[in-house]
């Protein structure tokens, strides 16, 4: 299984939908909280190619996107394969 990481904020209702779907897919995933943790941010911001928002996801090395890119992948039937790749 990948690793995957997730940068979030405790008050943003994506990010809690995106870990949701983690969780209930049974994936263990690494959480960067930016609002506690500010100066893990611009290293969000870089690994993300300007991403600003959160939350975004990390699949190894794959940049994911947001929770909305994160569904898609699970609609098209194609998250399960990125997570086991």
């Amino acid at each position: 299984m990948q690793s995957v990481e997730i940068y979030t904020s405790p008050l943003c209702g994506f990010c809690h939908a995106a870990k949701r779907l983690l969780n209930e897919k049974g994936v263990a995933y690494s959480e960067i909280d930016v609002l506690r943790n500010p100066d893990r941010k611009p290293e969000m911001i870089q690994r993300a190619s300007g991403g600003r928002t959160v939350p975004q996801i990390f699949v190894g090395d794959i940049h994911v996107g947001g929770c909305d890119d994160l569904y898609a992948l699970e609609r098209a039937g194609k998250l399960d394969a990125l997570l086991t790749e």
